[in-house]
């Protein structure tokens, strides 16, 4: 006889008990892995959730990286179904963590299915695993206009990698080889040209830097034309405009709040904010549980997924983050800044002899830097290959590009963890965002929130380990000199804090010491285990939100404009315009006021534009254009104006060396860098005493760099440090030799320059025409400046105060005024 133990005790079977602490225990089929327990933290976070979170829409649950969130996840989801809340769906950022938490669910005994068509899933028995990717697109099977399958239940795992994706499938991304784009740069060239000649003229040349943004007012009049073109290829069977096609249902009827920006390689449109209405099946969700470890600020929430902020009071932690694994942080070039790129490459080899190291880095270009010592470079396509090799043998050194999320590298897979500089922003219109709020907190955050990330994917459970090296003069500088580290979370903080003092007893040393260090850690030391833990002991989770008013405020407006309340959406971005007292920030709020001013009162929306421009010159310029302001010079000696610099802008002169660091690390011949180098040079004018402009970029004519080199004397810059012919172009000489009359226009006969052409040929090409007073920095004296920088900076620190020492180190390294041509330019041939 064969009885049915399902009849028996009803009340405790597996698909009716809906607290999932219980859950667990009447799971018939886990693995003997969990031994018939959860994780205090696990524990605490589910019985949270479920006695006094589970009926709210929106929640966030904070856990550390390998404490064990997929169990929790999944529980709760079940739990969910149990309580005729389905359909239950688990999303992750890629298919590869699809295989994982179908894992975790098979070890649990929990049903799940990776297809949305199995009626198990559309009857709320089994949990649907996908990637964000199948969740939100514009042939989503979730229904884009309407719904198609409904969502009772839906969690988001990572939630910070799955919104960065979010963020590209809302974007339409055109290749420039394209008849669209074509079009498109047809109907804006001459509103491009109106915002900038040589950008125009760089953009059409094929300059890799050239990305420009249309005007907002040429895009919402040109909206009917935009509309025309899009539509027309939207079902393409173009490989190239697939994103078209995925893209256009997505934001066709919001066009008018959409960026686009034209770059020589293509061009990109994305909403201001993800209308993500247009997946109503997320909108419409009963439940929906975001889940993160390295969520420190919640804004991206509101700003991403439209969440109802006033709803959501604290987030769902365990009551302790000593959950977290064990990390040795260490930064080499904090701690002696003569360290080298190259030195450490040769160290980080030696140590991965022995030892599975990985290094992320934010670029294609930065992983050929590692060509020569690596054993494996990992991307997009050959990332998770790679990531199982590393969890089953000793592969050496391991470059990851632009990981910095959503990989697990375990015990051995990873026991030397390298965050390799600052991450880069991928799409365009984060590069012109970035580059308007020039440096702002808010670019701090997000790239503090992508490192912090990449530390956590060397430790996956508490009783894990991980030495991690943070390497760079930017990562460095943003660190220390733009006070970062307070932007971490408190376990990553607590950690970074232990490092420091383990520091202060390494400043100086030469690297060979440093494997005596990391070896507490890699062999295991017993007092280095106990310290290292006992750091933690008292470490406690931040269970309150933080939402950036600014950012709900925006959004708040961003509603009201899709549902053309335009005076509404001004009336509060207004608000925040009168109490920003940040320049930059309002300059750019400023912007985004006139943007929506422009839909009823075009005029108005000039006016405040020409007033944004005032705080901030890398915002959109009026079509009227901007005045020019002049570059005055200083009044005071070239050593006392230096002075002056370093008392207020550095907290102390180390803080100084770091940022002559970052500044040399970017005087590079090197293509797609031009804003970084641009910027360097503008940088390199104050730290020797003088005074910087970038005019093009800040008015929109006029020379990449104009330096004020003491009474009536300034050198006029044009950077062409991305070139790599070996002769400087027509073209280039041309834009010179155009700069060279902007001054004579814009400064009276009693003012002398010293024209200047970065680039790494002296020669110009046949058809060129050069002024005759042109001066050449090319390769080698490029390479001479940095040098004598490096030495002039350490001298300058020593003697930050005396005006009389500083004088006579300018005079030593020849960055005196008129010496700096003779000792740093060429005449051209």
């Amino acid at each position: 006889m064969i009885i049915d133990f399902g009849k028996l005790n009803g009340n405790n079977s597996v698909d009716t008990v809906i607290n999932p602490r219980e859950l667990f225990d009447v799971l018939p089929e886990k693995d003997d892995k969990y031994e018939e327990y959860l994780r205090d933290v696990q524990t605490e976070v589910l019985n949270k959730w479920f006695e006094d979170y589970r009926d709210k829409k929106d929640v966030i649950i904070k856990m550390n990286t390998g404490s064990g969130k997929t169990v929790v996840g999944l529980l709760m989801l079940k739990s969910c179904l149990n309580e005729n809340k389905g359909p239950a769906v688990y999303v992750v950022p890629d298919p590869y963590l699809v295989k994982q938490v179908i894992n975790e669910a098979m070890s649990l005994g929990i049903d799940v299915t990776e297809d949305t068509g199995d009626p198990s899933f559309l009857k709320g028995e089994s949990i649907l695993i996908i990637n964000i990717f199948k969740l939100i697109n514009g042939k989503s099977v979730f229904g884009t206009d309407n719904i198609k399958i409904n969502i009772g239940s839906i969690i988001i795992d990572d939630a910070h990698a799955c919104l960065d994706i979010a963020e590209n499938q809302f974007s339409i991304k055109i290749p420039y080889d394209t008849v669209v784009y074509t079009e498109l740069l047809n109907l804006f060239r001459e509103s491009i040209k109106q915002q900038s000649e040589v950008g125009l003229i760089e953009l059409e040349a094929g300059d890799p830097n050239a990305n420009r943004i249309v005007p907002f007012w040429s895009w919402i009049d040109n909206k009917s034309d935009v509309i025309r073109i899009l539509h027309s290829y939207k079902d393409s069977p173009d490989e190239n405009l697939k994103s078209l096609m995925f893209g256009w249902p997505l934001i066709k009827n919001n066009i008018e709040h959409c960026y686009c920006v034209i770059g020589s390689d293509g061009l990109e449109i994305s909403p201001k904010f993800l209308p993500i209405h247009n997946i109503p099946s997320f909108q419409n969700a009963h439940r929906r549980i975001f889940m993160s470890a390295t969520i420190s600020d919640d804004s991206i929430l509101v700003s991403h997924f439209n969440i109802d902020h006033t709803k959501i009071s604290q987030a769902i932690t365990p009551n302790s983050s000593n959950d977290i694994g064990e990390r040795m942080i260490i930064v080499p070039q904090e701690l002696n800044p003569d360290i080298s790129d190259d030195q450490l490459k040769t160290f980080y080899k030696e140590i991965s002899q022995t030892q599975n190291l990985v290094i992320i880095v934010p670029s294609n270009y930065r992983a050929k830097y590692w060509e020569d010592v690596a054993d494996m470079i990992l991307n997009s396509k050959n990332l998770h290959a790679g990531v199982e090799k590393l969890k089953k043998e000793h592969v050496g050194l391991v470059v990851v590009i632009n990981k910095y999320d959503g990989i697990d590298l375990p015990k051995s897979a990873c026991t030397v963890l390298v965050i390799d500089g600052l991450p880069d922003v991928r799409r365009k219109i984060d590069k012109i965002e970035e580059s308007a709020l020039q440096g702002s907190e808010l670019v701090l955050n997000n790239k503090i929130q992508k490192i912090e990330q990449g530390m956590g994917r060397g430790i996956r459970s508490k009783d894990d380990y991980c030495v991690v090296f943070l390497m760079g003069r930017s990562l460095v500088n943003h660190l220390y000199v733009n006070g970062a580290i307070s932007k971490f979370t408190a376990a990553t903080r607590k950690q970074m804090e232990l490092s420091s003092q383990l520091s202060k007893q390494l400043r100086g040393k030469e690297l060979e010491e440093l494997k005596d260090v990391i070896n507490y850690s890699l062999n295991r030391d017993k007092n280095w285990i106990k310290t290292s833990r006992g750091a933690l002991v008292k470490v406690k989770y931040d269970p309150s939100v933080k939402f950036d008013e600014r950012v709900i405020i925006e959004r708040e407006a961003y509603n009201h404009a899709l549902k053309k309340n335009y005076r509404e959406s001004t009336k509060l971005l207004l608000n925040i315009v009168n109490e920003e007292e940040n320049e930059i920030l309002r300059g750019v709020t400023k912007q985004k006021l006139a943007e929506y001013l422009h839909f009823y009162d075009p005029i108005e929306a000039q006016q405040t534009l020409m007033s944004a421009v005032k705080d901030n010159s890398q915002v959109i310029h009026p079509i009227e254009g901007i005045q020019y302001d002049r570059l005055i010079p200083t009044d005071v000696s070239q050593a006392q104006e230096l002075v002056n610099y370093i008392n207020q802008k550095f907290r102390g002169p180390n803080k100084y060396i770091l940022f002559v660091n970052k500044l040399i690390e970017n005087l590079v011949f090197l293509p797609k860098t031009a804003n970084a180098f641009e910027q360097a040079m503008m940088d390199l004018a104050f730290v020797l005493g003088f005074r910087g402009q970038r005019p093009e970029k800040q008015f929109r004519k006029g020379p990449d760099n104009l330096w004020s080199i003491g009474q009536s004397n300034y050198f006029v810059i044009e950077c062409k440090n991305g070139a790599v012919t070996d002769y400087i172009s027509k073209s280039d000489c041309n834009q010179l030799n155009g700069s060279i009359n902007w001054f004579y226009e814009k400064y009276d006969e009693e003012n002398s320059h010293v024209p200047i052409m970065v680039h790494r040929s002296n020669k110009f090409e046949y058809a060129a025409s050069p002024n005759k007073d042109i001066k050449i920095i090319n390769e080698t004296n490029l390479e001479d400046i940095k040098t004598n920088l490096k030495s002039f900076a350490q001298g300058i620190a020593a003697n930050s105060n005396d005006v009389n020492k500083v004088d006579e180190l300018l005079k030593r390294y020849s960055f005196k005024e008129l010496q700096f041509v003779d000792k740093y330019t060429s005449n051209y041939k």
